[in-house]
């Protein structure tokens, strides 16, 4: 499993994001130990009116396991996962939290444990964790049976396509998938040798060189968003200095953007408009029927747990049912019957509760593939989105570089060459 982990505060922000299901199709809580409260704002809560009389400001450690899209990972698996993780942390007897998201028919898991022992009243130190946790999560792809991702089969080498934090909230801002930002940045680079040649490779791709505010180099979609070259190449200063040159002719990115604000005309707006209300309508279908899937897959999981409830609770009756009480009942105390009974009653509550795991895991297996299909059919139209896009944005690029006499335009939308992952769609 890849695991991300990091220390933090914010209770109620966590909380509030681990159990949302407006944008997950199933949240489940299999897992609360070590708090009073049965809830996970509550447990949260709890770990931060402790951590109040401590100094720990990050109080909290908040992991996610995400297992390979391909794999159906068991509620049990992920709690070894979260045991394995505490032992390598040095938390196992601290308070923690599981939760399991389930979403476009891939399963992840979350679990929150508190930082503060409340015999010292100190937060545990957590040295070094990210390298711990990037063994483990080595030794869980070897454990399954997995294959390593290229990251994990040699430390000294870094995906192209990782990107920061930063990157990643700039690109949900504006709608776009940051893998296919950066690999447009990455390509242009490679096809490019000096200033001019990277001017021409992003220019077909609709993204315009300016000097930065602070003397880097930036790029500017038609929408006026600015893209750091260094940044979404992933190359070094010092080596865009090499290239371009330590001075490159390149006008403001305020003038830029205004050049650029003053071509973008009403009817660039109105056909990137049709395009985006198309795309919304493709896959509304899709939005429907995971709706309704999610509630029917709801209703079924709380079928089964409704039904399991009245099962353990007939079951228990009938355990409870071969104690005897009074006279007979302290004869079988006597005579080692009532201890026996115990026993036989424990192992048959103990085969119950993994009968009954099993059947949940069944379910939500089933109900995964089923989720999978609605996936699989929604990429097929995402993947013609993009190839729309990029044309789009080709498009509207050779539209920017003509003088404004001979701006001419499709009559229709089967016309456009159907767009580039900067544009806001």
């Amino acid at each position: 499993m890849i695991i991300v982990a990091s220390q933090r505060s914010g209770a109620k922000a966590l909380a509030d994001h681990l159990m949302n299901d407006r944008d997950n199709d199933h949240v489940t809580l299999p897992q609360i130990d070590g708090f009073m409260a049965d809830d996970l704002h509550g447990a949260l809560d709890e770990a931060y009116a402790i951590s109040t009389a401590t100094q720990c400001k990050q109080f909290m450690f908040s992991v996610s396991l995400n297992p390979p899209e391909e794999a159906f990972v068991e509620e049990q698996e992920f709690h070894d996962a979260a045991d394995r993780v505490a032992d390598a942390m040095g938390l196992s007897n601290q308070p923690r939290a599981i939760v399991i998201h389930e979403k476009n028919g891939r399963r992840h898991a979350h679990v929150v444990w508190s930082r503060i022992d409340a015999e010292t009243m100190t937060a545990i130190n957590l040295p070094h964790f990210k390298l711990k946790l990037r063994d483990l999560s080595r030794e869980m792809f070897l454990d399954h049976g997995w294959d390593l991702p290229q990251g994990l089969k040699t430390y000294g080498q870094k995906n192209p396509l990782n990107f920061t934090l930063a990157e990643w909230q700039q690109a949900q801002r504006i709608g776009i998938d940051p893998r296919e930002m950066k690999q447009l940045f990455q390509d242009a680079w490679a096809q490019s040798d000096d200033l001019k040649s990277l001017k021409h490779a992003l220019s077909d791709k609709g993204l315009y060189l300016a000097q930065g505010h602070r003397r880097g180099v930036v790029a500017l979609d038609i929408n006026g968003n600015i893209y750091a070259l260094a940044r979404w190449t992933g190359i070094k200063t010092k080596e865009i200095k090499a290239r371009l040159g330590t001075t490159p002719d390149l006008q403001p990115a305020a003038d830029v953007g205004a050049w650029l604000q003053s071509r973008k005309t009403d009817q660039v707006k109105n056909y990137i408009s049709q395009v985006k209300d198309q795309h919304r309508k493709d896959m509304l279908p899709f939005v429907n029927e995971r709706a309704q899937m999610v509630m029917a897959q709801r209703k079924e999981r709380d079928d089964l747990k409704a039904k399991q409830h009245q099962r353990w609770v007939e079951e228990t009756r009938a355990r409870q049912d071969r104690l005897n009480k009074g006279l007979r009942g302290i004869f079988d105390r006597l005579t080692g019957t009532h201890s026996a009974a115990i026993k036989r009653n424990e192992r048959e509550a103990l085969t119950c509760l993994h009968r009954d795991q099993e059947q949940r895991d069944r379910l939500i297996l089933t109900q995964m593939t089923e989720r999978k299909e609605i996936q699989t059919r929604a990429s097929t139209i995402r993947d013609r989105h993009k190839i729309e896009r990029q044309h789009l944005a080709k498009t509207i690029a050779t539209y920017l570089k003509r003088p404004k006499a001979e701006y001419l335009w499709p009559r229709s939308n089967s016309q456009i060459a159907q767009s580039p992952a900067w544009i806001e769609l």
